[in-house]
């Protein structure tokens, strides 16, 4: 345990030497860096319960009727298709605006 301490006593040496550094405060690209990634998340998080919808849905409904498992199965990859493409926008146009 002493010789793990002194190891990292030893690698921080260098980090008390240097000089402090200056404030950078919140300009405008930080804020914007800030809501674009709070956008980001956002739509992951809304297009992420969206597919755990139409999932769950698509497996009920061929629960219901086995027979209509196909036709199901090709409108449910469809709509997650377009459930998805709202992340993929999202981060097409943060990519764009910064």
């Amino acid at each position: 345990m002493v010789l793990l301490g002194s190891f990292m006593l030893m690698l921080a040496a260098p980090v008390f030497a240097q000089e402090p550094g200056t404030a950078a405060g919140l300009g405008k690209d930080a804020l914007g860096v800030l809501a674009a990634g709070f956008s980001m998340a956002f739509a992951s998080a809304i297009c992420g319960l969206a597919q755990g919808k139409a999932i769950s849905a698509a497996c009920e409904g061929a629960a219901r009727n086995p027979g209509m498992a196909d036709k199901l199965q090709i409108m449910m990859i469809i709509g997650l298709a377009f459930i998805e493409s709202l992340a993929l926008y999202t981060m097409v146009i943060i990519f764009v605006k910064m």
